[in-house]
């Protein structure tokens, strides 16, 4: 399994919950965590790569990019 990291632009509750929504129906997503105070995504997966999801990410309309370790 591999986490990833996102840093991903979100001003409310609806932001997060839009993300929530997403990954939770993106297939081969294991966990992930959104945390709206620190403006980031981890996402754990098995399967899938770090750009199919960010694409996912991205198609909610929020300003996303991999996060700098």
């Amino acid at each position: 399994m591999t986490q990833y990291k996102y840093d991903v632009t979100m001003s409310c509750g609806g932001c997060s919950g839009a993300i929530t929504r997403v990954l939770n129906k993106l297939d081969g997503v294991d966990s992930f965590d959104v945390s709206l105070e620190n403006q980031s995504v981890t996402v754990n997966s098995a399967t899938l790569s770090e750009q199919e999801i960010l694409i996912a990410i991205q198609k909610t309309g929020k300003p996303a990019k991999v996060a700098e370790n």
